[in-house]
């Protein structure tokens, strides 16, 4: 079915259990002033509401609830080159390392350590944070790129409903660009752009593979975060009685951020585990293929991006007719 091994990455999960503190210290953090910020806005709803009657209490507390929501979402917007550079890269530093047969420490030495590893890959988290959007931005193209997907899939019937198949996939495909993060991380390039682009062509050639494990790693991700969601449902449903006039869409909404958080914190760095490992086996002694260099180049303007600006890095230009290799192969 698929080519990761369930034991092997839980035990991963445990030799992180500090990162998986501090993930969860992070991301129940944001759900927690999710919560607090837009009860509070409801509240505030209600007060001004008092000067009104039963409908204009209601739209009040609507939008007081909204933009309490909505200015909790804009200051997680402004702090996501931090939770990057800070939680999700770390935590692939640490895991690279074990991965590779290396030792890490315990206890808070682990974030302290991560850190310094990240910092040497990427002094400024600017670089990190552009690769990872131009890496997304790729990843999309390379899906459109790929033909008869539903043929590999395990999952009857599913040819008759490419849309909706396109769609899992797409989601599916959203764990790469972290994975692309491990790969800078275990290669220690010293030009990330090119580190990158070289990670997104060994994908493509050995997309089968790791779209059908990722695929089952979003069904496994997204099935324990609706069970956490179900259980959320009593907890959060009671957090909005302390809410003036209980708002009634309270608990569906809370219980689904507290849902989020659990998948962030926990759910989501066991499927990165996980692909990572496929991911480094599959291109064990590969070399990047210079036709699927082209055919992204062809139809992704952002790994045109990529590529320029892995040839600019510090400067440096590679020599022509070498436009990248791969680590530990001769060059393409």
């Amino acid at each position: 079915m698929w080519d990761f091994s369930i034991g092997r990455t839980l035990g991963l999960m445990g030799q992180t259990l500090p990162f998986l503190v501090f993930r969860m210290m992070v991301y129940f953090g944001i759900a927690v002033a999710f919560v607090l910020v837009t009860g509070v806005g409801v509240g505030v709803g209600w007060g001004i509401g008092a000067f009104g009657g039963e409908d204009f209490r209601a739209g009040s507390m609507f939008w007081g609830g909204l933009i309490g929501f909505g200015v909790t979402a804009g200051a997680i917007f402004f702090l996501r080159e931090y939770i990057l550079y800070i939680v999700k890269a770390g935590h692939i530093a640490v895991l690279v390392e074990l991965l590779e047969g290396g030792t890490i420490p315990q206890g808070q030495g682990q974030i302290a350590y991560a850190s310094e590893i990240v910092r040497q890959r990427f002094a400024e988290t600017n670089v990190l944070f552009g690769i990872d959007l131009l890496v997304k931005g790729v990843l999309n193209a390379i899906l459109g790129l790929i033909q008869g997907i539903t043929s590999f899939l395990p999952i009857p019937g599913l040819s008759n409903i490419v849309g909706l198949v396109r769609a899992f996939l797409k989601v599916a495909i959203g764990l790469m660009d972290e994975v692309v993060l491990g790969y800078l991380m275990r290669t220690r390039s010293t030009n990330p752009w090119q580190g990158a682009q070289t990670a997104l062509v060994l994908y493509a050639q050995n997309y089968k593979v790791m779209l059908k494990n990722a695929a089952w790693l979003t069904v496994i991700m997204y099935g324990l975060s609706f069970v956490v969601f179900l259980v959320m449902l009593a907890p959060a449903a009671a957090l909005v009685w302390f809410i003036p006039n209980a708002w009634g869409a309270g608990g569906f909404v809370f219980a689904l951020i507290f849902a989020w958080a659990v998948k962030a914190a926990l759910i989501e760095p066991f499927a990165i585990a996980a692909m990572m490992d496929v991911y480094f086996r599959v291109i064990e002694g590969q070399t990047p293929d210079p036709a699927w260099d082209e055919r992204i180049g062809q139809v992704s303007k952002k790994f045109r991006e990529l590529k320029d600006k892995a040839a600019n890095w510090m400067g440096g230009r590679p020599a022509a007719g070498t436009p990248f290799s791969a680590p530990g192969g001769p060059v393409v």
